[in-house]
């Protein structure tokens, strides 16, 4: 893991909303686990959805528990419950738009 002075790494903390996405940077002292990350960003005060629901966490795409060491430049994903199925809306919307068979 690169450390830089001081012993803290930086990582990118990333939260999507319906209809905004929130990109931040923030510095945390080295051995920081996700969740203090989270914690420490402010993210909770300002969207307290996230202390409340059934949230889950990644790190590059990659699901990972709130109890994961951060390493420099890590991409802290927070995900949202879904509030539909994907799959389902897709079949719903294609028969919509296909065309009757004669």
């Amino acid at each position: 893991m690169a450390k830089t002075p001081g012993g803290t790494i930086e990582i990118e903390l990333v939260y999507a909303l319906p209809r905004e996405q929130i990109v931040e940077k923030l510095r945390v002292q080295a051995g920081t686990v996700l969740k203090e990350a989270i914690e420490q960003s402010g993210m909770l005060l300002r969207h307290p959805e996230i202390a409340t629901g059934a949230l889950a966490f990644g790190i590059f795409g990659r699901r990972v528990a709130s109890t994961r060491v951060l390493r420099e430049f890590d991409r802290v994903e927070i995900y949202r419950t879904l509030i539909a199925d994907p799959k389902q809306v897709r079949r719903t919307r294609a028969r919509k738009t296909a065309k009757p068979q004669r």
